[in-house]
């Protein structure tokens, strides 16, 4: 998973940081608040690790701010704060997990597990852009975690290079998977292409010239 830590704590922020790297994951970190939430607005994220007393702009305003702009990512929270109005306001913007400070690593390992495990986070999520994923086992293209309605064509469309991220999908190849190998020009391909990616709200697919298109790995 892609992961976001927000923690201040020096040396908390690093040993989190050395263990869920370790343990495969990508984690950018961040000390303040202010900072970890511009970084959100430019970058996609599958898991938010949020401390609540930071600098800049506290955890839970920090999950209030991402609502309003219909931003919505798993997010645990680890704090040393214990009143039961911080827990509940946690919960209430809809965080998956609250771990109280001090906590052994592998504590959080099984929390970051349950959420893998869950419907939090597709199993099988492949990210396009910053806003854009898509979900391969039920073949839904996503914006901002929202299904996105699109014709069969297209879907097949935005399968077959979702799956090929970072490759060149040919005109044969658009034949053969979505045409079912119907007798069909470029033109045909080109302007069903076109027609999708305008329906997009933003610019995912690339032309190839002469050779096809492709979706670049994030």
């Amino acid at each position: 998973m892609k992961i976001l830590l927000l923690e201040d704590e020096v040396m908390l922020n690093e040993s989190i940081q050395e263990f869920l790297e370790a343990e495969g994951h990508k984690v950018d970190t961040y000390f303040d608040g202010l900072k970890a939430f511009e970084a959100l607005k430019k970058n996609s994220y599958d898991l938010l690790i949020l401390d609540i007393n930071v600098p800049g702009m506290d955890g839970l305003t920090f999950l209030e701010k991402l609502h309003e702009l219909k931003i919505h990512v798993p997010t645990i929270y680890i704090s040393a704060l214990v009143d039961i109005e911080d827990i509940s306001r946690a919960y209430n913007l809809g965080c998956y997990d609250y771990l109280k400070k001090p906590f052994h690593l592998k504590e959080l390992a099984l929390r970051l597990d349950r959420v893998m495990l869950s419907n939090e986070v597709p199993r099988v999520h492949l990210r396009l852009s910053k806003n854009y994923s898509y979900d391969q086992e039920h073949n839904t293209l996503l914006f901002n975690g929202y299904p996105q309605i699109l014709t069969k064509r297209q879907s097949q469309i935005i399968d077959l290079l979702a799956r090929n991220r970072g490759r060149i999908v040919d005109f044969e190849q658009f034949t053969i998977y979505v045409w079912d190998e119907q007798i069909v020009d470029n033109a045909t391909i080109r302007a069903e292409v076109s027609r999708l990616k305008k329906s997009m709200q933003e610019d995912v697919i690339i032309n190839v010239r002469g050779m096809g298109y492709m979706i670049d790995k994030p």
